[in-house]
């Protein structure tokens, strides 16, 4: 009587992480998921290490964590993964106000976004 499991949401030589509510904008992270994206999991790993930008950080703690899913839950080879998907959209949105002069104030908005990695098991050619 109990709850059928859900079905998996990628293939089956594949393993997904995903991190709902990054600090940043969207576009900013797009622009480190595209270093990524088709890599081999270990250059891609590395690439996030040594870049200079922010955001690297997250994205780089996100792929870890697919590696990690491939390996411990899916039994995958961990030296044949490659990424095969680094999609990135829109979270949620604070709204701040700053205060200005004559009394008056502006809206400040702090965007969060979404970071969804999949690793595939790729055959060795």
């Amino acid at each position: 009587m109990s709850k059928q499991a859900a079905p998996r949401k990628v293939g089956d030589k594949e393993a997904l992480a995903v991190a709902t509510q990054i600090r940043g904008s969207a576009q900013k992270l797009n622009l480190v998921a595209g270093l990524i994206r088709g890599k081999k999991a270990g250059d891609a790993l590395n690439i996030l290490q040594f870049s200079t930008k922010a955001m690297a950080v997250d994205a780089r703690k996100v792929l870890a964590s697919a590696i990690a899913n491939a390996e411990n839950n899916h039994n995958l080879d961990v030296d044949a993964l490659v990424v095969a998907e680094a999609s990135v959209g829109k979270s949620i949105t604070m709204k701040r106000f700053a205060t200005r002069g004559r009394g008056k104030s502006t809206r400040i908005l702090k965007p969060f976004s979404r970071l969804r990695i999949v690793v595939r098991e790729q055959e060795e050619a």
